[in-house]
């Protein structure tokens, strides 16, 4: 058996009960406290995890459940709730579905059978009307990333897509171009109900003409923007493709190219995220970039203020974050 905190009382010269202070965090005298570190150290104590979350009520740990861990996206959004749950001194448990098997909703298994504090869901995929429901009925720290159905009583944090692309519009509108087409996304991502939104509101409020045949769908990668891109430019007339994701940008990029047209000053070509390969394409691609980082920072201080008991009405709140426009070369004047 290990050392206890009665043998690092006894080495110190002090308390069972200020030792358990002190490993708690609360404050002891400057010598109590150098006497309790160099007892910890030289008896190589470590504390008992299991009995401290029965004495504390607490697991200090969250889990983060993503739809698909191989999503690059989803990187800047952990890094971000890594950084809060260290700060809070909290560990974070990483779940896929895609290697458990499960659907997201079953993952609250885990914060009833009390193995976490709390749990973040993070997918950009549309959520059922059930599922939210039951989160919105749950007594538990639950925060959201992406979807809540534009339900009232669930905290969740997203970016607002519907703004990042209303300034690609405005952004063209503002380099001279007035036909300016779209090609959206598959109907199970839910950004790709609100990207296009932006676009509908961004040309009616510029008083610019929306043509039906100038709006094509895609799957969001190379080879649909590309077989989409090649649809449009048989209908023609337009000067701008407004792109919903970067892939499809790209594969639009290179239909426009075969199809001889000079990128940017016979067609510009706008898209949405800010992949890495966005900056390195030819020419490079002018995007709209996510802030994945403070998405996740966001949806953090939500679940801690909750497991806190501290959600100050956050279960009404619903953060939308401005994505930021990132100009490069492939849009031009007319």
């Amino acid at each position: 058996m290990g050392p206890t905190i009665h043998d690092v009382a006894r080495l110190a010269g002090t308390s069972k009960s200020t030792v358990s202070r002190y490993l708690n965090g609360q404050q002891v005298k400057k010598e109590t406290q150098e006497a309790l570190e160099k007892a910890i150290k030289e008896l190589n104590f470590h504390r008992n995890a299991n009995a401290r979350r029965l004495v504390l009520d607490r697991t200090n740990s969250i889990a983060v459940v993503v739809d698909n861990i191989s999503n690059i996206f989803y990187s800047g959004i952990i890094r971000g709730i890594e950084t809060v749950a260290n700060m809070k001194g909290y560990n974070c448990v990483f779940l896929s579905w895609t290697s458990n098997y499960e659907d997201e909703i079953s993952f609250l298994n885990l914060l009833y059978e009390g193995q976490v504090d709390g749990i973040i869901l993070v997918s950009f995929q549309k959520r059922a009307k059930q599922d939210l429901e039951q989160i919105r009925s749950s007594s538990y720290p639950i925060a959201l990333v992406g979807d809540h159905g534009e339900m009232d009583g669930i905290f969740s944090v997203d970016v607002d897509n519907a703004a990042g692309v209303y300034e690609i519009v405005e952004y063209l509108h503002g380099l001279g171009h007035r036909n300016i087409a779209y090609i959206s996304g598959p109907d199970h991502a839910a950004a790709n109900k609100y990207r296009f939104k932006g676009y509908l509101q961004a040309m009616e409020h510029l008083g610019l003409k929306h043509n039906p045949e100038w709006v094509m769908q895609s799957d969001w990668s190379n080879q649909g923007g590309y077989q989409a891109m090649k649809k449009l430019l048989q209908a023609d007339g337009f000067t701008a493709v407004v792109a919903s994701n970067d892939e499809t940008a790209i594969g639009a990029l290179r239909a426009t190219q075969e199809h001889g047209l000079n990128v940017p000053k016979r067609m510009s070509v706008v898209g949405f995220d800010d992949i890495t390969i966005s900056e390195w394409v030819y020419p490079s691609l002018t995007t709209v970039r996510q802030p994945f980082q403070d998405i996740g920072m966001k949806a953090a201080q939500g679940l801690f203020r909750k497991i806190d008991g501290n959600a100050e009405d956050d279960g009404d709140n619903h953060y939308l974050l401005k994505p930021t426009l990132i100009i490069r070369d492939s849009c031009g004047k007319l």
